[in-house]
């Protein structure tokens, strides 16, 4: 047969046809989805499909309405997304209602800036126009990540999400606090607690980050006055600080009891010939610190060796003492378990202002705060030492002012009592993660919830939808436990994905102080409570509460103000005996609340306490889950959740921190104009995302390339699939050839392995597990095998219609498997095929057969795909050469021994796609002389010559 004569039997193959195009476009097509969703409300058509089924609730943490979505925003809420999705896809009943913090600092402090770029002072601005200024800042906020979330592909009740400022949540919280008050189980104290000067308001832990700085490190010198030992009379008592200005309200020294101490002599130097009293593990860097020389002391080595518990009873004076009042009282030795000899001079100065350590031995031994550092960072006007200083120099955080060469510094000098000074000491310091300014701990009046007192009782209903309604107050500890007990006996029961979350909340709830509630700020949920004045004891009526929390459910916050003191108070008490309290509350506890007012309040009838999950990024187990766990221990008895998920943090794709400083931050709002959404999906939920991952151009790419792989797949079934009916050409799963039943065995396989990683919460294996199947059973292998006989066999042949059926088995259960991965994918993918079936997010997983399952058929087929990877290597070096330009030109001799019972020459010829295959003593490929049949390109026995057709060919043409 000549070319000239060579027919073209091209039109007589039976080629995939799909309009499902190539390239994607996601960026131009995702919003017309998004848009049909919405206007065909997907998720109130999910709602109603799984109306009685098992519940799963996740319970969504708010982030704060104050700024564009960021990368960690976007990990967060595509990880609930899934979880919600691959609940749904088992046919759970899963509402996702989004909700957001308004309250607050983050959101003030972002008015405050408005402000200052205007010249305004926030001060004189009526507090309730402040307020709605918050309100509608953080409302703009929350409409703006709305929009941006819900581009996504996140599907959940955006138009009805949670506010922590609807009337509702804020009279919710008001009423979770009244719990707290009428149990007993809050009290106002004086207790040192982190405090921000640059925003006048304590701060949580949770609003505290540390950051790398360098202190200036003094030691000075406390001259002994009294003490049971007498050689130790006039001799000086060193102490070591990195806080300079904390010695201006020092009240005592402490000492360690267990700790040997040094008494030597030293010749010259600020105090003359005196002995200074130090650790002795710790004089040799004392000796180096202060550079001072000393000689051997003339005291009796039973003297000047002496054990820390020996010194009780000694008395130190202030070296200011000469100024009088507060400083010429004495300064008394105390014993404290928390001095160590690690690093300073064993001795510790005590300020019990200014630290948890210092007020707690002071508080034993009656030394109380003095209250001398007011809200700004300033000492009082009226103070002894520096009151009376300009506001440059009394800033207690500003460096200058700690300086060795600053007040402090200076004055200590002159009294002759500063042994060593430098600005050379590095360490971490607090810092307010708002204004980015140095924090203190600073000892105010505050409201607190006790950690160690037995939690107290009391009535009150809980919301119909909660389990625990009509138990008679259900929070009550019936074993009298503390809420630090309670709580750390829920993070016990609770799950923790991953684990180590367990052991990181226990840790910080073990050893938590008293938790703070009060802030000194505007926006926020007020502390209703009113003082008896003079006092610190607190109105406990249930009558004024409900009229308190009825007001603040019809007006929000504003309700709470002086105008209406007497209409809360009623006719049963005298207003001039009151005082309302100013303080706001933490707005942790704002979140910690969130449980209450979305799960139990019936205006979201899907929603169920307690929550089946709660996920958030790993530092919310010392904020959300946190405040969550404490708040609903102490009103309700347990957590308010069973699972907690935590995800790391996104860094940049060389591993560093993420900082617009650095110009390496990645926005997913461009990532979504580039690429599309559902490539920040498949990136989300392909990294281990329980650890720190990363994000970059390159990770990108090999996202993208994921992906194309993954659509390429879906088109090829979409186009092998275009005129299948099941009806009239679907062949039983029993009736198939082996090659489909163990397609059939692995998909069942990659059933069970994707349920196990929904329960597990795995994604990035859920995700691994699906492309790998798609790639290599499919493409590479399953799909590259049969792809002769959809082209070329009889569309009416057995063969070809198992085949088929087997694609319409593989795309329902893929098209569903990559649903809550791809969103927009999978509903192109499935409305292409199935234009008036809905979307694919109503579908369900299907149960396959546990019949499909043959694993002695799978150990054959997995011993031939290691031979057929042998023989697709041998093959390749004669690609190469050009010897041949595919498989289908050669004949290989495969190792006898190497075959899998049952299959015959022509079985591993067509799996191998090779002209022929025959057995011998060892692998070998070499070139066919058969001739190559002009339809279906094998080289067969049967083709007469080029370009003739063989035997099969003919059967279908004829």
């Amino acid at each position: 047969m000549t070319d000239e004569t060579k027919r073209d039997y091209k039109d007589t193959v039976f080629l995939p046809k799909t309009d499902f195009p190539m390239k994607a476009g996601l960026p131009q097509k995702e919003p017309g989805i998004l848009a049909s969703w919405q206007d065909a409300s997907l998720y109130g058509q999910l709602r109603e499909a799984r109306d009685g089924a098992e519940k799963f609730i996740l319970h969504d943490g708010p982030p704060y309405a104050n700024g564009d979505m960021h990368i960690g925003h976007a990990l967060n809420h595509v990880l609930k997304d899934m979880v919600c999705r691959t609940q749904t896809l088992l046919g759970k009943d899963a509402p996702y209602v989004p909700g957001w913090d308004c309250h607050g600092l983050p959101i003030e402090w972002k008015v405050e800036e408005q402000y200052r770029k205007k010249k305004k002072n926030k001060d004189e601005v009526p507090i309730k126009e402040f307020r709605a200024e918050c309100r509608a800042y953080a409302q703009h906020w929350v409409d703006v990540q709305r929009e941006q979330l819900k581009r996504l592909g996140c599907l959940g009740d955006w138009d009805n999400p949670y506010l922590t400022m609807q009337y509702d949540s804020e009279a919710t919280i008001v009423a979770e606090l009244m719990k707290f008050a009428e149990a007993g189980n809050l009290y106002r104290g004086s207790k040192p607690v982190m405090w921000s000067p640059v925003e006048k308001t304590a701060l949580a832990e949770a609003e505290v980050e540390y950051e790398d700085i360098t202190s200036t490190q003094i030691d000075v010198a406390f001259e002994i006055v009294e003490s049971p030992i007498e050689e130790l009379v006039g001799a000086h008592a060193v102490i070591w600080t990195t806080t300079p200005w904390t010695i201006p309200v020092n009240q005592a020294l402490a000492y360690g009891a267990e700790v040997e101490y040094t008494l030597f002599m030293q010749s010259g130097g600020p105090l003359g010939s005196c002995s200074f009293l130090v650790a002795t593990d710790l004089q040799e860097e004392f000796k180096r610190r202060t550079g001072l020389g000393f000689e051997e002391s003339n005291f009796n080595p039973r003297t000047w060796q002496i054990k820390g518990s020996d010194l009780a009873g000694t008395v130190a004076r202030h070296p200011m003492h000469h100024l009088g009042g507060f400083y010429a009282k004495p300064r008394p030795f105390l014993p404290g378990d928390f001095v160590t000899t690690d690093s300073g001079t064993g001795l510790v100065h005590m300020s019990p202002d200014h630290g948890e350590d210092d007020f707690e031995l002071c508080k034993a031994n009656g030394l109380d705060p003095v209250f001398a550092v007011m809200d700004d960072g300033r000492y009082r006007d009226d103070w002894l030492w520096l009151g009376g200083d300009d506001d440059r120099r009394r800033a207690v955080i500003n460096p200058g002012f700690n300086a060795p060469d600053g007040p402090i510094c200076s004055d200590l000098r002159e009294a002759g009592a500063l042994l060593s000074a430098s600005a050379d000491y590095a360490h971490s310091y607090p810092h307010s993660w708002r204004s980015k300014a140095k924090v203190i701990y600073r000892c105010t009046p505050q409201w607190f919830v006790p950690m160690d007192k037995p939690l107290g009782t009391g009535d009150f209903e809980v919301a119909p939808g909660n389990p625990l309604a009509g138990a008679v107050a259900p929070f009550v500890s019936q074993d009298h436990s503390t809420l630090r007990e309670r709580a750390l006996s829920e993070i016990e029961r609770v799950r923790f994905v991953p684990e180590k979350g367990r052991r990181r909340i226990g840790s910080m709830v073990e050893g938590r102080p008293d938790w703070v509630l009060s802030r000194q700020r505007a926006w926020g949920v007020p502390i209703t409570l009113f003082l008896k004045k003079g006092t610190s004891d607190y109105l406990q009526d249930a009558a004024v509460n409900a009229r308190i929390v009825a007001a603040v459910r019809e007006e929000g916050v504003d309700a709470w103000d002086e105008a209406r003191k007497a209409e809360y108070l009623g006719s049963g008490y005298e207003p001039d005996e009151y005082e309302m309290v100013s303080d706001i509350l933490d707005v942790w506890f704002d979140s910690g609340c969130t449980h209450v007012f979305t799960l139990e309040s019936g205006r979201w009838p899907a929603l169920t306490w307690p929550a089946d999950l709660y996920l958030e990024g790993s530092d919310q187990h010392r904020g959300w889950f946190q405040s969550s766990l404490l708040e609903s221990c102490a009103t309700r008895g347990r957590a308010p959740y069973d699972a907690v998920l935590t995800h790391g943090f996104t860094m940049a794709s060389d591993g560093k921190k993420m900082s617009k400083s650095l110009g390496n931050t990645v926005d997913p709002l461009k990532i979504m104009e580039q690429y599309g959404a559902d490539i920040i999906r498949l990136w989300a939920l392909s990294v281990d995302f329980t650890e720190d991952h990363r994000i970059g151009d390159e990770i990108l790419k090999g996202v993208g390339d994921q992906y194309r792989k993954l659509r390429n797949t879906f088109r090829y079934m979409l186009g092998a699939l275009s005129d299948f009916d099941y009806e009239s050409e679907g062949v039983e799963p029993g009736q198939m050839p082996e090659l489909e039943r163990y397609i059939l065995h692995r998909l069942k396989r990659l059933d069970t392995a994707l349920r196990q990683c929904i329960a597990d919460y795995d994604f990035n294996e859920y995700t691994r597990a699906l492309s790998e199947f798609a790639n290599e059973d499919l493409s590479a292998f399953f799909f590259d095998i049969r792809k002769d006989r959809l082209y070329c066999d009889d569309p009416a042949s057995m063969e070809r219609r198992a085949y088929r059926t087997c694609l319409d088995i593989l795309f329902h259960a893929l098209v569903r498997y990559a649903a809550p991965v791809l969103v927009f994918t999978a509903e192109e993918v499935w409305t292409t095929r199935f234009p008036d079936r809905g979307s694919v997010h109503l579908q369900e997983l299907h149960q396959l057969p546990d019949e499909w399952q043959d694993d002695t058929l799978a150990a054959r087929f997995a011993d031939l795909r290691e031979l057929r990877e042998d023989v697709m290597e041998a093959i390749e070096p004669l690609r190469r050469e050009k010897i041949i330009r595919s498989g289908l030109e050669a004949e290989v001799t495969v190792p006898e021994d190497a075959v899998p019972q049952g299959f015959s020459d022509a079985d591993l010829a067509e799996l191998f796609i090779t002209a022929s295959v025959t057995r011998g003593q060892s692998l070998a490929v070499q070139k066919t002389d058969e001739n190559k049949c002009g339809r279906c390109w094998r080289l067969l026995p049967s083709v007469p010559e080029d370009g003739a057709l063989c035997g099969r060919c003919e059967d279908v043409l004829a």
